[in-house]
């Protein structure tokens, strides 16, 4: 069973960066693509940034380009949330979720199609 936990959430003011960390643990790293879904309050759900499984293909959402940086680390089993630059519409909740199978070569952009979640971090922008 596929077990994530993400970790990195914080207040930050308007400008300042965090960095959100999520480990997978119970399966082979590589086995999945690897993304960090985000919700609001009162907000549905919204695709933040996916990776493959090598790292070779990275998605982001137009509303975080240039500011977010997707990675992974396969010695540490862990994918990593960049934010620079952040904004109070940055505020909500972060999940980090992963898919296997052959998503793994094409990550996907929409958090439905995910299979696995962690609890989630709060990241608070304050302006």
């Amino acid at each position: 069973q596929v077990q994530l936990v993400e970790s990195g959430g914080g207040l930050v003011q308007a400008g300042g960066s965090l960095r959100l960390s999520c480990k997978l643990s119970g399966r082979t790293f590589n086995n999945y693509a690897m993304g960090w879904i985000r919700q609001a309050p009162g907000k549905e759900r919204e695709f933040v940034a996916a990776v493959s499984w090598s790292g070779a293909i990275r998605y982001y959402a137009d509303s975080v380009k240039g500011r977010f940086t997707i990675s992974r680390d396969s010695s540490q089993n862990t994918v990593y949330l960049q934010m620079n630059n952040l904004k109070p519409e940055d505020t909500a909740d972060y999940y980090c979720a992963a898919d296997g199978g052959s998503s793994k070569y094409s990550p996907p952009q929409k958090a439905s199609e995910y299979d696995y979640w962690g609890q989630g971090t709060q990241v608070t922008v304050s302006s």
